[in-house]
């Protein structure tokens, strides 16, 4: 715990200097301890070295400074990069385009300050990012539902990674899925479509992209996913025996830490999901991580 609370000393150093070269060695001095432990307990506990969090929280604050129209270049020597290019290329890496493009896809508020010791309470594994923002165009999804009874169960938000412990593990239902529908793109959905009249009866769908003219099994339910805004999280990189607790306790950070504190409010309408690709196969990375999509709409001003 002394760790954490040092950490968070730290933590809160990086953000209130976001604009202004910061070494590895002075934060070292910050909390008294010797560069070499101090990197070593950054690591365990963040989930990233130092300067390679450092450089991403200086992208999060980046992005807010793009959705409200500053030029990139301007953007870029305010946070410490020297060049426009290196700007980009680091960014590119963090977010996976080029910040012309990702422009769309900014959180319109600052990132949420973060609290290492709630973190550690939700056992998410590490730092929760910040979400890309995204518009998706409706599409179709199949597959198998799984039903128990559980009480106040509305959302796929209020019993997440349920898949764990609803779908048999001698039921190779993945495998059977992807023989049947043959998709494009490898990854699975998992839905709650119980719907918001049942209080007792929790209705999950473990389905993958339905894309392809192929008949449907009658077992097989087909679902389609309206047009709708997501904030799109991704969960720490973690070991896969703390994966379903970091989907827990991601989930748990997005509706008590950020959704309070952001311009936006759950979509109610639409589907929240969690969405599994090859990044959560524990037999090809050490680490593994998924994604939560949460619909979402302007928060309305009072």
């Amino acid at each position: 715990m002394q760790q954490l609370l040092l950490l968070q000393q730290v933590i809160d150093y990086i953000d209130e200097h976001i604009k202004e070269d910061i070494h590895p060695e002075e934060l070292a001095n910050l909390v008294g301890y010797s560069p070499y432990h101090f990197y070593r307990i950054f690591d365990k506990h963040i989930g990233y070295t130092v300067m390679n969090y450092v450089q991403k929280r200086k992208l999060q604050f980046a992005l807010y400074e793009l959705v409200r129209g500053k030029k990139i270049i301007q953007i870029a020597l305010d946070y410490g990069f020297e060049t426009h290019s290196g700007f980009t290329k680091a960014f590119k890496k963090c977010f996976g385009s080029p910040p012309s493009l990702y422009r769309l896809h900014c959180p319109i508020s600052l990132p949420q300050k973060l609290d290492l010791i709630s973190l550690r309470q939700k056992q998410t594994g590490g730092i929760v990012m910040q979400p890309k923002i995204m518009y998706k165009d409706a599409f179709d999804i199949a597959g198998k539902t799984f039903e128990s009874h559980l009480e106040r169960v509305s959302y796929t938000r209020d019993a997440p990674a349920f898949w764990e412990q609803r779908i048999p593990a001698d039921e190779a239902i993945e495998r059977t899925l992807y023989n049947l529908l043959s998709p494009k793109e490898h990854g699975e959905y998992c839905i709650n479509i119980s719907g918001t009249e049942l209080k007792d009866k929790f209705t999950y769908l473990f389905a993958i992209n339905y894309d392809q003219d192929v008949n449907l099994p009658k077992e097989l339910t087909k679902l389609k996913i309206p047009a709708a805004t997501y904030a799109v999280f991704r969960t720490p990189l973690v070991a896969v025996e703390h994966f379903v607790s970091s989907i827990k306790g991601t989930w748990q950070y997005i509706l008590d830490d950020w959704l309070p504190s952001s311009h936006y409010e759950v979509d109610e309408s639409v589907y929240d999901f969690e969405y599994y690709d090859e990044h959560c196969h524990d037999w090809i990375y050490e680490k593994i991580f998924m994604e939560i999509y949460l619909p979402i709409k302007r928060r309305e001003i009072d």
